[in-house]
């Protein structure tokens, strides 16, 4: 029978090894991702600072958008500086404790992210379906006590992931085929029996995403129901005009997440991991990277800001001159 000391049952430092097959490429690889990045980052603090500084964005839905970009912004930061790290300087070491709190921070923000988008449906199916009661009753209360409760059932829900892996023993090395440290690619390391962990993994992603996704698909049923019911065809090009921004952000999420969720359970002896790798960092940085992009170019009040600050500015050097 064979033993295994303690250094090997609680490995103090873990190796992130990138995109496993792709060794010789990560220097390219690194190009598109530091530049989604740097958009994302620019792009989302952009969003941040119209909606506190512009009066015209203080309402419902622009502060359901706040939500959204700081929860990218989190995502972003939690994940990309380490990969980039990797890529450029082959910094693959992460102490256990630092991956599991990594671990923590994305399981617990992709859950959030999905929560924001869940709200956000349900903002469009008030302001559609009950436009004289919008204020009413999407005050500024309601609004902090749900993006709070998604924030905490994200908390809760994520928190047993680490005292799950952190419990397990580690005996296959200490090799992560990975750029960021995922709930199931560190469980994967343990000689124990990882079976709760991935159980409770799939209960989580379907608590927190089967959840959203009826709230998303019968928000806009009613939504449909109601702009069909509209008599004015402007009317019904107005309403779902105000849907379609909303609308690319969950295709920008829910698309990869989906193909990563279903890859990973039916397609790991058919697919490449290297794909299953690229395809994870796509679900964690695309959202991020778009979704300012998107509100910026379908949101009139967001593209009158822009284009009002662009022109101070450009006043203000002409008169300068």
């Amino acid at each position: 029978m064979t033993t295994c000391n303690a250094t090997e049952l609680s490995p103090s430092t873990l190796i992130l090894n990138g995109i496993p097959g792709l060794e010789d490429m990560h220097l390219w690889i690194s190009f598109p991702f530091f530049s989604m990045y740097v958009m994302a980052m620019a792009g989302n603090c952009g969003l941040l600072y119209l909606i506190h500084h512009e009066d015209s964005l203080h309402r419902p839905m622009y502060y359901f958008l706040a939500m959204l970009s700081i929860t990218d912004l989190v995502i972003c930061s939690s994940t990309i500086p380490k990969a980039l790290c990797i890529f450029w300087f082959h910094l693959k070491e992460i102490g256990l404790d630092e991956c599991l709190t990594q671990m923590f921070f994305i399981h617990t923000f992709t859950g959030m992210e999905s929560g924001v988008l869940m709200l956000m449906a349900l903002d469009r199916y008030v302001a559609i379906c009950y436009p004289l009661r919008y204020s009413n009753i999407l005050t500024t209360p309601v609004i902090l006590r749900s993006g709070l409760a998604t924030f905490l059932r994200g908390v809760l829900l994520v928190i047993p992931f680490t005292f799950l892996t952190k419990r397990l023993p580690y005996c296959r090395g200490n090799i992560i085929p990975h750029t960021y440290c995922d709930h199931m690619s560190v469980a994967k390391l343990s000689c124990g029996d990882i079976r709760v962990n991935a159980i409770y993994g799939l209960l989580v992603a379907l608590l927190i995403g089967g959840f959203d996704i009826l709230c998303i698909t019968v928000s806009y049923t009613m939504i449909l129901r109601a702009v069909v019911s509209l008599s004015s065809a402007d009317a019904r090009q107005k309403a779902f005009g105000t849907c379609t921004a909303h609308i690319c952000a969950i295709v920008f999420s829910y698309s990869p997440a989906f193909f990563s969720f279903f890859s990973h359970r039916f397609g790991h002896h058919t697919i490449p991991l290297s794909c299953h790798i690229i395809v994870a960092n796509i679900y964690l940085l695309l959202p991020p990277t778009m979704n300012p992009i998107v509100y910026g170019v379908k949101t009139k009040q967001i593209r009158d800001c822009v284009v009002r600050i662009f022109s101070g500015i450009k006043d203000v050097k002409s008169y300068n001159m």
